[in-house]
C-alpha cells in the first residue's frame, strides 16, 4: 500500500516529490498523482495536443478519471469535435466530462461591458470567460493536472512536475513539463489519440475564435494567440 501524503502537502514535501519525479515518465507522475489524490483530482482540458495526450495516459491508468473544459461560448467547432471524439473513443460517462461556462452569456457580457471586450480589454474577457469558471471548478478538488510544457513559452520555462498553486490553493501537476513538441505528437500518432484538426491547418495553439489565428512556419507556436495585443497568457497559469 502506498504512503498517502496530506491533501495539502507542505512546500518542502512538494519539492521532494518533484525531485523524485524528475527523469521519470509522465505516466509515472500521473500514476502518483492519481494514487494520492483520486477522486479529488481533475485534468484541465483545452483539447490541445498536450491535454489529449494526458487524458489518454490518465484513462489508461484510471478509467474513472475525469476532466473539465472551459466552454467560453467562443470555441471553434473543431475543438468541440475533439470532445465528442474523446467521449466516443473512451466511452466516457457524463460525469467524467465537466463543462464549465461563464456566468454571463456573450450577450449579457456585451450589455454589461460593451461589445468586443476581447479586443478592448482582453484580460478582463479572459477573467470572465476562463479564470472565473476555472476558479469555481477547482474549489471542488485538491489537485489538478495541466498540459504545461517548459518549452512552450518563457512564462512556463520554470514549470515543475508538481508544485503548489497559490492562485487556486491546491496542488498542480505538470506531467509533460519536460516533454518536447515532437514527443507529444509522436505519442498522439502512436496511440491514435483524437486531436484538433485545426493543428493540420497551421493552428499550433488554439483558444477562442476571436483570439486565435494561424501561424506561419518558423514563427513562435503561440504567436497566433491575441495577435492584436501584447497579451501572451490567459491567466490560468500565472
Amino acid at each position: 500500500m502506498s504512503q498517502m501524503i496530506p491533501t495539502q502537502p507542505s512546500r518542502e514535501e512538494l519539492r521532494e516529490i518533484g525531485q523524485r519525479l524528475e527523469g521519470q515518465t509522465p505516466q509515472d507522475a500521473l500514476a502518483f498523482a492519481l494514487d494520492q489524490f483520486f477522486p479529488s483530482i481533475v485534468l484541465a482540458c483545452s483539447f490541445g495536443p498536450e491535454d489529449v495526450v494526458l487524458w489518454d495516459m490518465m484513462y489508461r491508468i484510471n478509467p474513472k478519471a475525469s476532466f473539465f473544459y472551459l466552454n467560453t461560448d467562443f470555441l471553434f467547432k473543431e475543438t468541440l469535435d475533439v470532445r465528442d471524439r474523446m467521449v466516443a473513443k473512451y466511452h466516457l460517462a457524463p460525469e467524467q466530462v465537466i463543462e464549465m461556462k461563464p456566468d454571463l452569456t456573450p450577450e449579457q457580457q456585451a450589455e454589461k461591458f460593451g461589445d468586443l471586450l476581447w479586443i478592448r480589454q482582453p484580460d478582463q474577457c479572459c477573467q470572465l470567460r476562463k479564470v472565473d469558471p476555472l476558479t469555481r471548478v477547482l474549489k471542488n478538488y485538491s489537485a489538478w493536472v495541466t498540459g504545461i510544457r517548459r518549452d512552450q513559452a518563457p512564462t512556463r520555462a520554470n514549470a515543475k512536475l508538481v508544485e503548489w498553486d497559490a492562485k487556486f490553493d491546491l496542488v498542480k501537476f505538470n506531467p509533460l513539463a519536460a516533454w518536447t513538441h515532437h514527443e507529444v505528437w509522436a505519442y498522439i500518432r502512436a496511440n491514435e489519440v483524437p486531436y484538433n484538426t485545426l493543428h493540420d491547418q497551421q493552428y499550433p495553439s488554439i483558444g477562442c475564435t476571436h483570439c486565435t489565428g494561424p501561424v506561419k512556419p518558423g514563427e513562435d507556436p503561440r504567436s497566433g494567440r491575441w495577435q492584436s495585443s501584447e497579451k501572451t497568457e490567459c491567466g490560468l497559469h500565472k
